[in-house]
């Protein structure tokens, strides 16, 4: 009976991942790609003005390109990502270690890790890049809106400066980086979802803990691996 569950419960795990991946990614869209609409448009009406004064209306789209695709982007995306999915792992990891179901697997002989760790980690891993792209795509469309509606810049002259910037390894690098931030924030998000105690209250504790230590572990790593990756002056700087 007992190999029977087992066995159920290993080939319901792929379904498991499935579920997660689209908790990450598809239910995910639509707030990252609002987020990135608006900030966007704050980010250029910020920037573009100061061009507008030094007469370097073809730097613009340059520019805007570079600091989606290598910072704002990223850091954007997992951010959304540690308020939506880390507290909801953490809180359901948690509530199921304080009401002692991770016991059930243990007395089915299913490891914890790869039914419930492994399906997480993959759906970030997977999902964040994905989500990255479409941060960065739906900036750049609504840095052009703003360009074109208020400081009357075309969106050729915008596309065509921003694809001037464009360059593969920029955009591998991106992500990287999310790559990078998706297993930081699965793991911390189901560490302490497993280790948590104390009940209801331990629940809660958990949770803010993960948020704090995943945020923390995505501006610290953007820090380290941007520095290794973009200390040098790149053949796209130079361009501008």
């Amino acid at each position: 009976m007992l190999k029977v569950l087992r066995d159920k419960l290993l080939n319901f795990s792929y379904f498991n991942v499935v579920e997660q991946i689209k908790i990450v990614g598809p239910d995910s869209l639509n707030i990252v790609m609002i987020t990135a609409f608006f900030l966007g448009m704050v980010f250029t009406i910020q920037i573009v003005k100061e061009f507008l004064y030094i007469n370097a209306v073809s730097l613009v789209g340059s520019v805007l390109t570079i600091a989606f695709l290598r910072e704002l982007s990223p850091v954007l995306t997992s951010i959304i990502i540690v308020g939506r999915i880390s507290s909801y792992i953490t809180s359901e990891l948690a509530t199921m270690s304080v009401t002692e179901q991770l016991n059930a697997l243990y007395l089915l002989e299913v490891n914890p890790l790869n039914y419930l760790v492994l399906p997480r980690v993959l759906a970030c891993v997977l999902m964040l890049p994905c989500l990255n792209i479409v941060s960065f795509i739906t900036s750049l469309f609504s840095s052009s809106f703003i360009c074109f509606t208020i400081y009357n810049i075309h969106p050729e002259i915008f596309f065509t400066s921003s694809l001037l910037s464009l360059v593969i390894q920029d955009i591998l690098k991106s992500l990287f980086k999310t790559i990078v931030f998706g297993f930081l924030i699965a793991f911390i998000s189901c560490f302490w979802g497993l280790t948590a105690s104390g009940g209801a209250k331990g629940v809660g504790k958990s949770t803010t803990l993960s948020v704090v230590t995943s945020l923390l572990a995505v501006f610290v790593f953007d820090f380290l691996l941007s520095y290794i990756m973009f200390s040098k002056v790149d053949s796209s700087v130079k361009a501008l």
